[in-house]
């Protein structure tokens, strides 16, 4: 079916939600966005899908999230009645029609007959995943678009461990959700007699409170909040998201009681008004934070996203200035300031693990071994972070210690099987408090980290190709550095490439073959003769192809210096690329 008769299926339905027929109405005239509303169906990947919010099969909306699903429900009715009975925990963030989609999500799910319990206001993503194992349910799902821009939302799914689920379950849900041929005709019961007959069921304080709990189970020097938690000055921002309420009275209830919440971003507002992007990796997302943090000389500001699944630290430099930490940094200061302490007071497991992902800083891992413990590389994205703790958990080979990804996303406590700001907002304030105490600030601990291990740096660049042509320009540049590697960057030798869609590492002076033991992706890496690497990965939720890069030097100036120069070249080869394109 072409899009146009797509479109037209859709504006004759004669039971249309009125406000997407107001949508569709409204861009009538617009041949190029009535394409772009229904030339596809919006994808339901791996992780779930997102999109922008309106009319159309390519658009997140009332039948979209009906579609899903009802994907969803066929996944869980295949599963068994116990499955069915267990039911799903729903939770959104605070951008638009986010608690609309969540009790649509709901009702189609309890039209199955399956118990579903929503959230009665937003609620951050890692709680959804404490809410998942607390309830001992079958699933979840939450309503989100992370750090998107104000017109997307999204749908991500979990398994019954919290985590979101891992490829082979993944891709079984997608074959349920595609097979659902027209959104359109899905009926669902309404909502009152649905929750009439308890197949929808509110929930709210008890699981906060039991989430709560077990955060206080994270720290490690737990009697530092009576000895500074009046003195020790903390600037926080939720962005406008759900971590509002959590981060406080997390901090409040352990006895940080001195902790300045901005005030014009305190507040749910689905626009993020104060930002451009309500990201923390952006350091213009701190700009109400600096401020605040220079009147009052605070000690730590501390941002999450909207679903608080990501955080971001700026921390005191030499100049008095409040510098933003990468997520490869604030990771080392918290993995370190977490196995020292550990080890300190002797709990730290034999069997211990950290586990990271591919595009993250190496020196995790060098950390991690100082200390004796077991470092293990997955795939860039959390779940299979997840996926590796309940493994963990199930053989007893390693016992989990921390996990986390360059892209500003850690978990300390595996009550959540997701990326936890909450948890990592904590540690954070915990550790600046102990280093306080040593006369110092996180920036001078963080020094101390790097003359030890070697002055890492990481750098990420991004390029952005919308549509088709977009797409098609994305997969020729994976291809071309697949089939074409480059065999030198700034001077340095390519010594090793990693290709995850054929799960091999290919050692080229050697010329050995390894095979790479984790589930196949499109991603390549290369790694340079001195250990610095960079790899190219395409986006699973955006238009995007990324590109990491990480060197390590013996200071901060040639790691810089080093770094600009490895980005530099690999940037240069992209160019060429495309220009072979735009020239076919």
């Amino acid at each position: 079916m072409s899009w146009k008769e797509t479109y037209t299926s859709w504006i004759n339905h004669p039971n249309l939600d009125p406000e997407l027929r107001q949508n569709l109405d409204a861009i009538k005239g617009d041949e190029k966005q009535l394409e772009d509303s229904f030339y596809k169906t919006l994808e339901f990947g791996t992780g779930g899908m997102r999109g922008e919010i309106g009319a159309g099969t390519n658009r997140m909306n009332t039948y979209t999230i009906r579609k899903a699903s009802e994907g969803f429900a066929e996944y869980i009715k295949q599963a068994g009645e116990e499955a069915i009975n267990q039911g799903v925990v729903i939770a959104y963030d605070s951008r638009h029609k986010s608690p609309e989609f969540a009790m649509e999500a709901a009702k189609t799910l309890a039209s199955h007959g399956i118990k579903t319990y929503v959230f009665e206001e937003l609620r951050p993503t890692p709680e959804l995943s404490f809410a998942v194992r607390e309830l001992n349910a079958f699933g979840g799902i939450v309503i989100t678009a992370s750090h998107n821009p104000p017109e997307y939302n999204g749908y991500k799914v979990y398994g019954p461990d919290g985590g979101q689920l891992p490829p082979k379950e993944a891709d079984e849900l997608v074959g349920f959700v595609n097979a659902v041929e027209n959104e359109l005709t899905l009926a669902v019961q309404s909502e009152a007699e649905l929750k009439e007959k308890g197949l929808i069921e509110m929930i709210g304080s008890a699981i906060d409170d039991a989430y709560n709990e077990k955060l206080k189970t994270i720290l490690i020097n737990p009697e530092l909040a009576s000895e500074t938690g009046k003195d020790l000055k903390v600037v926080f921002t939720p962005l406008h998201g759900t971590a509002n309420k959590p981060v406080r009275n997390a901090l409040q209830s352990i006895g940080y009681e001195n902790v300045t919440v901005i005030e014009e971003q305190e507040l749910p507002d689905p626009n993020f008004s104060t930002v451009k992007s309500p990201n923390p990796e952006e350091p213009a997302a701190f700009e109400y934070a600096v401020r605040k943090g220079k009147e009052i000389d605070a000690d730590i500001l501390i941002a999450t996203d909207p679903d608080a699944d990501r955080l971001g630290i700026a921390v005191k430099d030499p100049s008095g200035e409040y510098a933003l930490l990468t997520g490869n940094q604030t990771g080392a200061l918290l993995l370190h300031y977490l196995l020292s302490q550990k080890k300190e007071k002797g709990v730290l497991p034999a069997n211990g693990v950290v586990l990271k992902t591919i595009v993250t800083s190496e020196i995790g891992a060098q950390i991690a071994r100082s200390f004796g413990l077991q470092v293990v590389d997955t795939l860039t994205g959390f779940k299979f972070i997840g996926e590796k703790i309940k493994q963990y958990e199930q053989t007893g080979e390693y016992t989990f210690q921390f996990g986390y990804e360059e892209s500003y996303g850690y978990l300390i406590g595996d009550f959540a099987r997701d990326k936890d700001a909450v948890q990592a907002a904590i540690l954070a304030v915990e550790a600046c408090a102990y280093y306080k105490k040593q006369g110092m600030t996180l920036y001078e601990a963080l020094q101390q980290v790097f003359t030890k291990y070697g002055f890492y740096r990481e750098g990420l660049k991004s390029l952005t190709l919308k549509g088709k042509e977009g797409s098609e320009q994305i997969q020729h540049i994976l291809a071309t550095f697949r089939n074409e590697p480059p065999t030198d960057i700034a001077g340095l030798n390519v010594s090793v490439v990693e290709d995850y869609t054929l799960s091999e590492r290919q050692h080229i002076k050697a010329g050995k073959v390894e095979e790479i033991t984790l589930p196949k992706s499109n991603v390549l890496k290369y790694i340079l003769e001195d250990g610095s690497w960079f790899c190219l990965r395409p986006s699973g939720t955006e238009p995007k192809v990324k590109f990491y890069f990480g060197v390590v030097s013996e200071d901060e100036a040639t790691s810089i210096a080093h770094l600009e120069a490895v980005q530099t070249a690999v940037m240069g080869e992209v160019e060429r690329v495309l220009d072979k394109v735009k020239t076919v």
